[in-house]
């Protein structure tokens, strides 16, 4: 019997798995797929089991190292990865984005919006400067992208499908206030979007994930990782394989009578558990002013 605390700790991991292993192989044959942030965490997560399912994918990021170094890993496995610096925050950017990818693969299928960031403060301290750089980056740099994969590649095309990564915002973002907003607008634009381009046969959906154990998480620190874990009925954080293997399965076909939909993976997060500490009142005045 393994000791308590063992047991414990494989809990929180999470159970191991891989993003494709339950898919049929070749389910993305002859497909292209676009990945924001797709250099790590969640991103290079998806890439990774869309090109072991038989997709080309392409990527892109502010930083050329690990973009490259994704590539080098799908390419040595036999895979093909296009790769390019990209600041989603500029429209000019994206479009020059997607030309590429239509340069070197002739189509696009599938974007998956990963690409996003953010800090965590409260919203008295928060400065103008953070809020816009969220605002541009997370709500911004998502509707770029997507205009721009609709138009010059999808909309013409008549098919495709565009994934939007999003957070737990379902009872507001408290210490993260400029992404809750940001994210917020994004599922609206999900909403919107999947009305108006369904003419176009493009299916758009969002993907709502609670606290996963990545690269973008590591940086709040262990104490408010903690606080996610606790704050989840499933008591333990999830996975990037487990994120990974939902935007699979949102993009393939057998998922191609949903659309509109905002989908949450957060181990029951969104139903129970405190996000905020609200503080007693000084001097015990609870009165109603």
């Amino acid at each position: 019997m393994w000791p308590w605390r063992l047991w414990r700790a494989w809990r929180r991991l999470g159970p191991a798995l891989n993003a494709h292993s339950f898919f049929a192989p070749g389910l993305f044959d002859g497909q292209v797929v676009l990945v924001t942030g797709g250099g790590t965490g969640i991103g290079r997560a998806a890439v990774e089991a869309y090109s072991k399912l038989g997709a080309k994918v392409a990527i892109c990021g502010r930083r050329a190292e690990p973009l490259a170094q994704t590539a080098q890993v799908i390419e040595a496995a036999g895979g093909t990865c296009h790769h390019r610096t990209c600041d989603i925050r500029e429209a000019d950017a994206c479009r020059e984005m997607v030309r590429s990818v239509l340069e070197s693969f002739g189509r696009l299928d599938v974007l998956v919006n990963n690409a996003g960031g953010q800090f965590p403060s409260a919203a008295e301290h928060m400065e103008s400067k953070g809020w816009e750089a969220v605002i541009r980056n997370n709500l911004n740099g998502t509707f770029h992208m997507t205009h721009a994969a609709a138009t010059l590649a999808m909309i013409p095309a008549r098919r495709g499908c565009i994934l939007n990564v999003t957070a737990n915002v379902a009872r507001g973002f408290p210490g993260m206030s400029h992404t809750g907003a940001a994210r917020a607008g994004v599922e609206n634009l999900t909403r919107t979007l999947a009305v108006e381009w369904a003419q176009h046969q493009i299916r758009v959906v969002a993907l709502a994930p609670g606290v996963i154990r990545s690269s973008g998480t590591e940086r709040y620190g262990p104490e408010l990782l903690e606080h996610g874990r606790r704050a989840t009925p499933l008591q333990r954080l999830g996975t990037v394989d487990e994120v990974a293997a939902f935007i699979v399965f949102l993009t393939s076909p057998a998922a191609a009578y949903l659309t509109g939909a905002v989908v949450p993976l957060d181990g029951g997060a969104s139903l129970w558990g405190d996000t905020w500490i609200i503080p007693d009142r000084p001097d015990g005045d609870h009165g109603q002013g």
